[in-house]
């Protein structure tokens, strides 16, 4: 495959022993794969978890202390060590690694993410490593990915990388329960894979806040964007290789078709929009159809609801409530509300900032 840029995902359990320290075998292992795969010419981001495993033995917290409280302070802790080591190991390769620190804040509007696009490219550009974790320590409530699963996802569409690579503790997406007889990894994944989710269960890692089923969507939508996107075993010898020489190892999830970058930024915009556009059954109809591009129009429109300006993403739902589409607005939602039923108007959504989620 000799993927040109990936992301990387670590997950917790996979650079962490049991008891939450680092499991330095591991990491060396992998860190000796990424510095293999840069030689080859490849561009690489890292995304790793481990921050408060790795700071989880050496901190005796307060018995009123709360979660919240105690996921900033294990975190703070933790980073630094865990950044000493991949800086310890990498440099043992010749490359340097930089951290980047990141909440959801800072895919909130197009400025941030820019800036931060920015920032990555320039790194890669000087053969930098960058390391991206969520940054654990003000990040609560609101400002906190899913896990760190969806973070690789939002950076995937963010660079437009040509795969996302998920390194987990199990080998792959199985067929059934694992705990069964006879359940197998699915090596490839259609888009209209029928029992994608027969084997996966809710289970989160044991220090991490995901699971194979946020793994799975994720996975699913990065195909839907383009994106390639591996799930595979993290502790497997040789696996960031075997996967960059198109051997068989873990579940492969293909790419669907190629998206604009933009509608990449949009695509991972929800539970960010200021607003929501209820479009009736026609307007549905026109803006789902795959045979024709079309924009959002005014004259589709029934209700507009929320306090948004131009720039602004925005929801668009049909009447009973389904989610249709995620958008930038083209104006305010003043103008929105005055322009309803009505036609011959501006598109409220252009086609190209319309990403259609079903």
């Amino acid at each position: 495959m000799q993927y040109k840029r990936i992301i990387i995902k670590v997950g917790t359990n996979v650079i962490t022993q049991e008891n939450g320290l680092l499991n330095e075998p591991v990491l060396k292992e992998l860190v000796s794969q990424i510095a293999q795969l840069k030689k080859k010419g490849a561009e690489v981001v890292l995304v790793s978890s481990g921050a408060m495993g790795a700071g989880r033995p050496f901190v005796r917290l307060r018995e009123k202390c709360n979660r919240v409280l105690e996921r900033q302070i294990l975190a703070a802790v933790g980073q630094t060590r865990l950044m000493n080591t991949y800086d310890r190991l990498l440099q043992k390769h010749g490359f340097l690694c930089a951290q980047v620190l990141a909440t959801k804040e800072d895919f909130r509007d197009r400025r941030h993410y820019l800036n931060m696009k920015s920032c990555l490219e320039g790194l890669l550009q000087d053969e930098i490593l960058p390391i991206v974790n969520e940054n654990d320590v003000i990040s609560v409530s609101e400002l906190m990915f899913t896990d760190n699963d969806e973070l690789a996802g939002l950076l995937s569409a963010m660079l437009n990388v040509e795969a996302l690579i998920i390194l987990s503790t199990v080998d792959g997406v199985m067929d059934r329960d694992p705990k069964e007889k006879g359940a197998k990894v699915i090596s490839v994944v259609k888009p209209k894979h029928k029992n994608i989710h027969e084997g996966i269960t809710s289970e989160k890692s044991l220090f991490g806040r995901g699971g194979m089923l946020t793994k799975c969507r994720i996975a699913e939508r990065m195909s839907k964007l383009g994106i390639t996107t591996h799930i595979a075993n993290g502790k497997t010898k040789n696996i960031l290789l075997d996967i960059f020489n198109n051997k068989s190892a873990g579940t492969l999830f293909p790419p669907a078709k190629k998206v604009s970058g933009i509608k990449k930024w949009i695509a991972h915009a929800e539970g960010q929009e200021r607003g929501i556009a209820i479009v009736n059954k026609c307007a549905e109809e026109v803006l789902v159809a795959k045979d024709k591009a079309a924009s959002l129009l005014p004259v589709g429109i029934t209700k507009v609801t929320g306090d948004f300006e131009k720039g602004d993403i925005i929801r668009v739902e049909n009447e009973k409530g389904k989610r249709v589409a995620l958008g930038v607005a083209q104006y305010s939602s003043q103008k929105a509300k005055e322009f309803i039923g009505k036609s011959g108007k501006k598109p409220l959504i252009h086609y190209d900032y319309l990403f259609i989620i079903n």
